[in-house]
């Protein structure tokens, strides 16, 4: 089966994810009084296994909510030694380059890849490991915040595959890496 690295995400118009307080708050500025998921679990049934870094794993587990996952999440990090014991069959830390990283869970037969967090989808697009682009765009300014997009070494040609409207108001752009 072919790997695949797939990001789903929301950014503002401005393009960060987060605020200038690490907030989210903003993600649900347009009312959706139906919950529409916008493709979100459309998305998920699509996928292996979530990649994610330290900061957004600890993000999730701080949500009052039950453990939105049901497939198996592989958190990277430097500095965490272990997954909290309420999590240990739902996340597993995984270490390494980039490339090792994706080794070591390929062999476990995870092969299209949910790569969610800022820092990790950063890092994954500057190896240029990144096949899939879905771009949810909230419309707000947020006027700074962390930026889904930083400097990367080479420029990197993405085909629009897909555009759908939620809302009325927010568009949702799903693109493929050129290679």
């Amino acid at each position: 089966m072919d790997n695949k690295n797939k990001v789903f995400i929301a950014t503002s118009l401005d393009g960060y994810i987060a605020d200038k307080n690490g907030g989210l708050d903003w993600l649900q500025s347009i009312p959706n009084p139906d919950n529409d998921d916008m493709g979100y679990v459309e998305f998920t049934n699509g996928i292996d296994a979530l990649v994610m870094g330290r900061t957004t794993f600890e993000t999730v587990i701080g949500f009052d909510v039950p453990w939105p996952y049901n497939k198996p999440v592989f958190v990277l990090s430097n500095k965490l030694e272990e997954i909290p014991e309420s999590h240990k069959s739902k996340a597993f830390l995984v270490k390494g380059t980039l490339t090792e990283i994706l080794d070591q869970i390929h062999k476990k037969g995870f092969n299209r890849l949910y790569i969610d967090g800022g820092t990790t989808i950063s890092n994954f697009l500057k190896e240029d490991l990144i096949d899939e682009l879905v771009l949810t765009t909230i419309p707000i300014l947020l006027g700074g915040g962390s930026s889904l997009f930083t400097e990367l070494p080479n420029e990197q040609k993405y085909e629009l595959i897909e555009t759908k409207t939620y809302l009325n108001q927010i568009v949702q752009n799903r693109y493929k890496r050129k290679r």
